[in-house]
């Protein structure tokens, strides 16, 4: 008895782990990822993936904390969508799914501004997913 009430309770731990990982490599794709300059205030993601329109973004911080203030979205019709975000990034962590205006968007780049103080002493690597 104890043995299959296991054998239920590893398959259902199994399927929502497998429904999880599926979610972020099916819905969500890499846009580009890149390293911290703590050195700047500013950073630019040329975003390579042009074969997609997206209209959400998220950001995924690894390595070292990130003090974000803002985002601005440069589509590739000339158009740009600046972003308050305004978020104290910890290490492993990562955003909320972030609404870009208009319909689905092709983006040029990505350009951030965040504080240049690091007190983890670790850059952190940034990846970008759009959706």
């Amino acid at each position: 008895m104890k043995s299959s009430a296991f054998f239920i309770y590893s398959s259902l731990v199994l399927l929502i782990a497998m429904t999880s990982m599926s979610f972020t490599s099916v819905n969500w794709r890499n846009l580009g990822t890149m390293v911290v300059n703590y050195r700047v205030e500013k950073d630019v993601l040329n975003v390579q993936m042009r074969d997609g329109k997206f209209d959400q973004l998220k950001f995924v911080v690894k390595g070292g904390t990130l003090n974000m203030h803002k985002v601005v979205v440069y589509y590739e019709n000339g158009g740009r969508q600046e972003i308050e975000v305004r978020h104290n990034f910890d290490r492993n962590s990562d955003s909320r799914a972030i609404d870009l205006k208009g319909n689905n968007r092709f983006i040029e780049k990505i350009e951030f501004w965040y504080d240049t103080q690091n007190n983890s002493k670790r850059r952190a690597t940034l990846t970008v997913f759009g959706k």
